[in-house]
């Protein structure tokens, strides 16, 4: 327990950072001067090639990211060392999500036809991982996975018999069941999820849940207010098409969020890409977004959103109604945390968090 004294110094810390988010949402408002200061992503070297789909950030200190070639790096000392704790056997498996909850417990997810999609877990910091769940049908493709809380989480396959299906965990990922699929409305024709950044499926609070799609004619959001057991799916604006649709979900709470995707054949072209939501997904609403495919978003505050792609990086100080470029180096995935650090992940074993 923190006393007197650790108390004042972490909501000094904290107080600090919100300054400085104020400072930086002031500087990209529209009355600001014409060269607004933006924030720019810090390198944390991580000595792979390695593509990292997957990321965890816990903390300002600790985060976790997973990829390619079964490879699963963890670092407690922000991003200045890291411990490669892959799991035995899994060189020949894709990570394209993971959710931890602290230094030591944390859940993967690999994705790909049969028995390639599986679920990992470990409890002490990645030294032993135990296999929680290996898919055994052939017609099922496991995408995203999410956590309500350290013990009860979900994860979506692309459709079978017409229906995404939803398996579901009560025991930290420990174990893991596919649920009944009488709560989930049919599938349309093509459609899909995208395993780009572990955010095709997201949580907030202790029920709700939200499933992003394409592929089909339309982009669709399911929202779930009973713990993934049933949903409702609502049309979105955002593009659809083989290859286009929604990449990655960002709810801020279970009222505020956004959509954002593209198509990543065409990386430099995204018209109708992002939008957003005052009421839970039961509405959502086209906004400007960055012009480009977008994998992987995220609120750092109320106001600030990220979002980060193949072409580069962009902020918005405004709830996500208008964006700015401030890297145009390539990432997949971004995360923030409670203590106010975001981190990036993606190709070529890149790792950055934000200096904002």
């Amino acid at each position: 327990m923190f006393g007197a004294a650790g108390i004042t110094c972490v909501g000094m810390r904290r107080t600090l950072t919100l300054l400085a988010v104020s400072a930086a949402v002031v500087a990209l408002a529209p009355s600001a001067s014409a060269h607004p200061r933006l924030p720019s992503w810090q390198e944390r070297p991580t000595g792979t090639t390695a593509e990292f789909r997957g990321l965890a950030p816990v903390s300002r200190d600790v985060a976790w990211v997973a990829g390619t070639s079964g490879t699963v790096l963890r670092t407690t000392d922000g991003g200045r060392h890291w411990i490669d704790v892959s799991p035995a056997g899994a060189s020949a498996l894709q990570f394209r999500d993971i959710e931890a909850f602290d230094a030591r417990n944390a859940v993967a997810l690999t994705i790909g036809p049969g028995d390639q999609s599986r679920v990992y877990r470990t409890t002490d910091g990645g030294a032993h991982w135990q296999v929680g769940f290996t898919n055994t049908d052939d017609r099922a493709f496991y995408d995203c996975m999410a956590f309500f809380d350290r013990s009860h989480g979900i994860a979506m396959s692309d459709p079978v018999d017409g229906k995404f299906r939803i398996i579901r965990t009560s025991d930290g990922g420990a174990s893991w069941a596919v649920d009944d699929p009488a709560g989930m409305p049919p599938a349309l024709d093509g459609e899909f999820g995208f395993a780009a950044s572990g955010t095709c499926l997201v949580t907030a609070g202790p029920r709700d849940a939200w499933l992003a799609t394409g592929g089909g004619a339309t982009a669709r959001v399911l929202h779930s207010r009973d713990g993934g057991h049933t949903w409702q799916a609502t049309d979105t604006p955002v593009r659809s098409g083989p290859s286009a649709g929604i990449y990655a979900l960002a709810m801020h709470d279970p009222r505020h969020g956004l959509a954002i995707g593209g198509d990543y054949t065409v990386p430099d072209s995204a018209p109708d890409a992002l939008a957003l939501t005052a009421d839970g997904g039961r509405t959502w609403h086209a906004a400007t977004g960055p012009g480009e495919y977008r994998s992987g978003a995220a609120w750092l505050t109320g106001r600030v959103a990220l979002a980060v792609g193949p072409t580069g990086s962009d902020i918005s100080a405004d709830g996500g109604r208008s964006w700015h470029r401030f890297d145009s180096g390539s990432l997949d995935s971004v995360e923030c945390t409670r203590d106010q650090a975001c981190w990036g992940s993606g190709v070529d074993g890149r790792v950055v968090v934000l200096r904002h």
